[in-house]
């Protein structure tokens, strides 16, 4: 069998693997596919003498020679353009940025060509290796354990304002420029929002006119509420979930949950309401055209306890903006990334989504970022 031969320009390369970028001999040999005896060989003798270390180039013939040479000439432009490519804007960064780039990268190309690349030293790159993390460094870190925190607590739905108002909450203090930098960073990104589902198309019979009229503000509990339902898909049908929002406080006061799309699922989640609320005075109540809220049944208890009945416009969903916003909200951060076996799974999910989370926990922008349950509780004490 030959015996394998190396340049110098190899073995210096394959000593700086191991020294400058932190890979074990024993696996450095293996991806060579060296003799790990031979590595370490190599390590001792140009750490004896770095200048004169691999003399000659292992009986290379002068064409030979040429072409290893242009060989790495064209490996380094190649890592070049892949450097600035993968490290784009990083340029226009200060050198904290480039020198963690650098730190990162350092186990795909050499060091010196990532610093060459970026226009900073190896020397400043290794001081800075070593340099205790700065005050600022030491508080971001600090700051992800309270952003991860938030994040993982909402499900993974909060964006930038949410979790900041999370971290002022445990005491900490952060701007939101610097809240959405360490997101990005730390690659948290809320998820995206989806389509609402299709509208009921059942006959309308007593509709009421928009007394609400967008009016989407009420000064105290239990002056005006907003209702619809929506529609949850499991393996075993629909499942559709009627809800009763309080405007006040953006608080679900009343909800129901049925395999059946008919006028007792949005009877039962008034009831709720008015069970939990108590009965209401001078109670303005809103919902869209559906065959459900125009139906006898749901108009006689409306009448039965005197509220005033209120309807959005045909074809109008902004009427309903606010009920609209809520449903959203369970979907996007809750539903719409489920799969559910059947509908008692679902029913549990929402179950948790309005009563643990969504009342008691979620910050909504609208009242300061207090969740529904703090911000009445904030209002009884004021």
């Amino acid at each position: 069998m030959e015996r394998r031969k190396f340049s110098r320009e190899f073995k210096l390369e394959a000593v700086k693997l191991v020294r400058e970028r932190g890979v074990a001999v024993a696996q450095a040999a293996r991806d060579l596919d060296l003799h790990v005896n031979v590595l370490r060989k190599w390590v001792r003798e140009q750490s004896a003498n770095p200048q004169q270390a691999f003399p000659g180039h292992g009986q290379m013939k002068p064409e030979q020679l040429e072409i290893e040479k242009l060989r790495r000439e064209v490996a380094k432009l190649k890592a070049e353009r892949d450097i600035l490519k993968k490290g784009r804007g990083l340029l226009r960064q200060g050198l904290d940025m480039r020198f963690s780039f650098v730190a990162k990268h350092r186990v795909i190309w050499p060091v010196s060509w990532i610093c060459e690349a970026l226009g900073v030293s190896r020397s400043g790159f290794h001081a800075w290796l070593n340099r205790s993390p700065s005050r600022r460094a030491q508080y971001d870190e600090v700051l992800v354990a309270g952003i991860r925190s938030s994040f993982a607590g909402s499900d993974r739905t909060y964006g930038a304002r949410r979790v900041r108002h999370d971290v002022l909450a445990k005491g900490l203090d952060a701007g939101l420029h610097r809240i959405e930098r360490l997101m990005r960073q730390e690659g948290l990104r809320a998820r995206p929002r989806r389509r609402g589902l299709p509208k009921d198309a059942g006959q309308r019979h007593a509709v009421s006119p928009n007394i609400l009229d967008r009016s989407f503000v009420a000064s105290a509990p239990n002056q005006k509420w907003i209702a619809d339902f929506t529609y949850i898909w499991t393996a075993q049908g629909w499942l559709y979930v009627a809800a009763v929002v309080d405007l006040y406080s953006r608080r679900v006061v009343g909800w129901s949950m049925s395999s059946s799309m008919t006028a007792q699922l949005v009877t039962d989640a008034l009831i709720m309401a008015i069970w939990g609320r108590g009965k209401p005075d001078s109670l303005l109540h809103h919902s869209d055209r559906g065959s459900q809220y125009t139906s006898e049944q749901f108009q006689r208890l409306m009448a039965d306890h005197g509220i005033t009945c209120s309807m959005s416009r045909s074809g109008n969903v902004w009427d309903n903006a606010a009920m609209e916003s809520f449903f959203s909200s369970l979907k996007t951060e809750r539903t719409a990334r489920k799969v559910y076996r059947t509908r008692d799974d679902a029913k549990a999910d929402v179950f948790d989504y309005i009563e643990r989370f969504y009342n008691p926990r979620r910050r909504h922008s609208t009242l300061g970022y207090l969740s529904p349950v703090d911000y009445e509780e904030q209002a009884k004490l004021a």
